[in-house]
């Protein structure tokens, strides 16, 4: 037992009656003092000592941590100790993706010409983020790059929901849990440049004591084009194909099968956009932490050389008015599946605290729904709309 528990242990002793009169001292000092006298004092304190103890252990409850007291804990590791590998994940995943956020923010702004917008926010029960919003810039219409961190508790109905694909998530009335991600939309005024969308997160649950119980990674990065050219589909696919085969062969297809199933606007019968990949619940039934980590890393990382040259090609293209109305009846498809569809949008929105100018930062700065509008046979706009009814595989 550490020297700092024992002493834990001593100060909840049950304290003894003290007789109302002067202290004397029991023993004589020196070589007076015989043999028998010191070990039946010594027996004394231990006996008191264990007496102790034992009312410690069967009396005292045991440390529980609320999400916010979890909160100020991280927060206090994070001053103290610095984070390294040792730290916790939700540590380690958190310093990365406040690191991709200002690479990522910094390559658009040289793209744009323009500066965004950072706000930064904190939540009551712990937590917060920052929102990196650019409106109405020479290239993006509107942009956003935000990272969140929050703690919480789930109640009962949430964790009987998450259990049909975690087993190991405890059953109670409720349970803390913490979840972070950074999430990205960039919205191009020009309608030759494609919309993307990217996620990148962390979510875990939390035992009485603060330990982690359950965790799990998620995210994905896909492409939203009003015109769809095939070079820029191949190299975007390609990109994030070469990303995944470097942890699983296995990946890619799966990942890429799973994004088109989910950002699919199923009212309409067509998908949101041409794709690229989504995944969730990686958990240790996949791989360990450290692994899934080091894919996460790299496919967010692989962002910028997936989308950056598409943009080089398409920002200044020539087009039209006709032209930039399509691009608008796509957007108004692109906010039915987030507003109707997308389970992101909707945990946000339902979480107690939860920022709602950063959850739909998402939404573009304009957007149509023009009645029975259907695109010309035979035209690009058609071609595209094909795709989406019927994707295809790039790579």
């Amino acid at each position: 037992m550490s020297r700092r528990h024992f002493g834990q242990f001593a100060l909840l002793r049950p304290q003894l009656p003290r007789p109302n009169r002067p202290f004397r001292r029991a023993f004589t000092a020196g070589a007076n003092r015989s043999n028998s006298s010191r070990w039946t004092n010594r027996a004394a304190i231990a006996a008191i000592t264990i007496s102790g103890l034992v009312y410690a252990m069967t009396c005292q409850k045991p440390v529980k941590f609320d999400a916010r007291s979890l909160a100020e804990l991280d927060e206090r590791t994070k001053r103290e100790k610095g984070i390294d590998e040792n730290s916790p994940m939700r540590l380690r995943m958190e310093q990365f993706i406040r690191e991709q956020q200002k690479a990522i923010v910094f390559e658009l702004e040289k793209l744009d010409g323009k500066s965004f917008r950072e706000d930064t926010w904190t939540r009551e029960k712990g937590g917060g983020g920052i929102s990196c919003v650019l409106q109405e810039g020479n290239v993006f219409e509107k942009a956003g790059v935000n990272i969140s961190v929050v703690y919480g508790t789930l109640p009962k109905p949430a964790i009987a929901k998450m259990r049909v694909n975690h087993k190991n998530l405890a059953e109670a009335d409720e349970v803390d849990f913490y979840a972070l991600g950074l999430s990205m939309v960039l919205h191009p005024y020009n309608p030759m440049a494609p919309t993307v969308h990217l996620n990148y997160r962390y979510f875990e649950t939390m035992r009485p004591d603060g330990t982690s119980q359950a965790w799990w990674f998620g995210g994905g990065s896909d492409l939203t084009p009003s015109y769809l050219f095939d070079e820029d589909a191949v190299h975007f696919h390609k990109t994030l194909k070469d990303t995944c085969d470097k942890h699983n062969k296995e990946y890619y297809p799966k990942f890429k099968k799973w994004c088109d199933e989910y950002f699919c606007n199923t009212h309409r019968g067509e998908a949101r956009g041409i794709g690229g990949i989504f995944f969730d619940d990686l958990d240790e039934s996949v791989a360990d932490a450290d692994n899934t980590f080091a894919f996460i890393q790299d496919c967010l990382k692989s962002f910028l050389p997936s989308y950056l040259p598409i943009m080089e090609r398409r920002k200044d293209m020539p087009f039209t008015a006709k032209e930039k109305e399509w691009q608008q009846v796509r957007r108004g498809r692109y906010v039915e599946f987030n507003l109707v569809h997308d389970r992101g949008t909707a945990f946000g929105l339902n979480v107690p605290g939860s920022r709602v100018e950063s959850i739909l930062m998402s939404l573009p700065l304009t957007a149509s729904w023009r009645y029975m509008y259907e695109p010309e046979p035979r035209s690009r706009e058609q071609r595209l709309v094909e795709v989406l009814k019927n994707p295809k595989e790039w790579v």
